[in-house]
């Protein structure tokens, strides 16, 4: 299972517009499509995608569904299931994340959660699952906060 921003997406374009007084959501998630692929994490779907079913957990909200599909298929990734933040739902990443984890492993053995969040991998290891933790994109105190704080992300 692979987070999107920051594990295959750099967002760093973007983050900008949550620096704002007022963050600009809407524009923020817009912008999704724009994001260029971080070539670590795509190297790590391919090798995992070997011998692995891939799934994507992000905490982007449903109403991005879309633009999300339409952005890892031009990064030319395999096919997975694509778990999401449902709209409206502000709780921490750390809260949202692990119960989706949760209910798409029913049934099916997760070799690796691969996220950059390290509060989100604290909540996964905690539940036992096993974590890769990404430290490859360069981290933003404005995207930590939307996270962790403003539960958007």
């Amino acid at each position: 299972m692979f987070d999107i921003d920051g594990v295959l997406a750099d967002v760093s374009h973007r983050v900008h517009l949550l620096e704002q007084r007022r963050p600009d959501w809407g524009a923020f998630f817009a912008a999704a499509v724009d994001d260029p692929a971080l070539p670590e994490g795509l190297a790590l779907v391919a090798e995992a995608a070997v011998e692995c079913d891939v799934g994507y957990l992000t905490g982007r909200p449903e109403w991005c569904r879309r633009d999300t599909r339409d952005w890892l298929r031009a990064q030319g990734l395999p096919d997975g299931t694509l778990a999401m933040r449902a709209n409206g739902d502000h709780r921490p990443a750390r809260r949202v994340k692990p119960p989706l984890l949760r209910d798409l492993a029913r049934g099916r053995t997760v070799a690796v959660v691969v996220d950059d969040d390290d509060q989100v991998c604290d909540a996964y290891q905690s539940a036992g699952w096993p974590v890769l933790r990404a430290t490859w994109a360069s981290r933003s105190p404005a995207l930590e906060h939307a996270q962790e704080d403003d539960g958007r992300t």
